[in-house]
């Protein structure tokens, strides 16, 4: 079996695709189409699956007030050099949602479950967004304290490839991801430039041996070609260079949001974002990025695919009755449930799943050292995310790495999955709601990145003598 062919479970029957739009290379200098590297699975077949199945459905889901409130620490400190400072322009702040406009049933997590005190009246309204932005007090009750620990309970034991915020911390706040969309702020510098160049250069597996820069922020060195590096790279074992790729899709990922959501000139003193074509070719144009561009959108598809092979597989938890997705609206809360289950339905159809079975599958004292060694790579970069120097930027950031790191953690825990007992809450694998919310939002982030794809496909289209 091919090295491409050796990462994914193909299904043999065909399957109708509706393929999305592929411009030839002489009119854009944009093409992205094929058969992905460590898996034997094309890019058409994702567009196609992702933009007419998934992404209405992850839309919806993500609007939903489980999955629009996500807790996080912003003002923990950089574990690994000093704070670069933080950015200064508006556009990087996050603005904060006070305790009193959470859902109650978010707040005390399990406590008082459906009881008629959170059911009678309306329902508690989502943030509104404020006019100036400023820090809140959001201090939990001791109350809410004790149903937070008591929701949250599961197994210590369990593997994590992330560095988790404390919840009871006084520092960490709830953040309406609605109203903190992720797009352009401008950050960038040396503050940017540090934050990539150490997850590249020291957390993917890099040798000494190898002189060219991981990291695409910074200038090539002179010696070292595109195919001498990517000859490197196949070299490697399928897990590091799954690694790779994987940091290198998540990158990837967020630029085409940066690109997607930019401000652009703005009319009666009022901001406008929008899709910058310029900025996408700037970033991903193979002429103007050296070959790099294509690569790095196939490493985003890569990605998809593992994130998508994970939902896939955690379906099986979530239809257990005793997994509820809490709010305290007991008809809002099981339409989100079915929601979700029928996005999971509708990820174990997808015909050409990622193979995690073929990771860590040789010697087992070495499969292990090697597991071992993967997670806390990856554990690492989680942590490198506080030192991001913009709010927002660092709230995504921090988003979508522990999502990734949740699903690995999924991936490499299906013995666990299977045997899960139905009516023990407390035993076995567990996800907590912090993990659960990254992780479909961080999906959302890619399937969000690929729908967007399609739209710089036809405004190059549109405009093929830009720039």
């Amino acid at each position: 079996m091919s090295k491409a062919a050796r990462g994914c479970v193909r299904i043999v029957t065909p399957v109708l695709l509706l393929l999305a739009l592929n411009l030839p290379t002489t009119r854009c200098g944009y093409q992205l189409t094929g058969v992905l590297d460590d898996c034997f699975c094309d890019v058409e077949s994702i567009e196609a699956f992702n933009n007419y199945k998934i992404f209405p459905k992850l839309q919806k889901l993500q609007e939903r007030d489980y999955f629009r409130y996500y807790k996080v620490n912003l003002k923990r400190p950089c574990p690994f050099w000093a704070d670069d400072g933080q950015c200064s322009i508006k556009d990087c702040h996050v603005e904060p949602c006070p305790e009193s406009k959470i859902p109650v049933g978010i707040k005390s997590g399990n406590y008082n479950k459906y009881s008629s005190e959170l059911n009678d009246g309306e329902h508690v309204e989502a943030c509104d967004q404020a006019n100036e932005l400023g820090a809140v007090n959001s201090t939990l009750s001791n109350q809410s304290k004790e149903a937070f620990i008591a929701w949250a309970r599961y197994d210590d034991a369990q593997d994590h490839f992330c560095e988790l915020d404390d919840e009871l911390s006084p520092d960490v706040q709830y953040v309406d991801l609605l109203l903190n969309p992720e797009r352009y702020t401008g950050y960038k510098g040396p503050s940017a430039w540090r934050v990539w160049n150490s997850i590249y250069e020291e957390n993917c597996f890099k040798p000494r041996s190898v002189y060219r820069p991981l990291n695409p922020l910074a200038p090539s060195i002179g010696g070292e070609n595109g195919e001498s590096f990517y000859e490197w790279l196949e070299g490697l074992c399928l897990e590091k260079r799954v690694f790779y790729r994987l940091i290198s899709g998540l990158h990837a990922s967020i630029n085409l949001h940066l690109s997607a959501k930019y401000l652009l000139e703005g009319t009666w003193g009022e901001s406008n974002w929008g899709p910058n074509p310029l900025e996408f070719k700037r970033r991903f144009d193979p002429v103007e990025t050296k070959g790099e561009g294509p690569r790095r959108l196939k490493n985003l598809y890569f990605l998809y695919l593992i994130e998508l092979r994970a939902l896939s597989k955690v379906a099986s938890y979530f239809e257990r009755s005793i997994v509820d997705l809490y709010t305290g609206n007991m008809e809002e809360d099981r339409e989100t449930k079915n929601l979700l289950l029928e996005i999971f339905k509708d990820t174990q159809s997808f015909p050409m799943h990622f193979d995690e079975k073929s990771m860590f599958a040789g010697n087992k004292k070495e499969a292990k050292s090697l597991k071992e060694e993967f997670r806390l790579h990856f554990k690492n970069i989680s942590r490198i995310m506080d030192c991001v120097g913009c709010d927002k930027c660092r709230l995504w950031g921090k988003l979508q790495t522990q999502g990734l790191g949740t699903a690995l953690k999924i991936l490499f825990s299906e013995k666990e999955i299977q045997s899960l007992p139905e009516n023990s809450p407390s035993k076995g694998f567990q996800l907590t709601r912090q993990e659960i919310v990254a992780l479909i939002n961080a999906f959302g982030r890619l399937s969000t990145s690929i729908k967007e794809l399609q739209t710089f496909k036809v405004l190059l289209h549109e405009n093929s003598n830009i720039g």
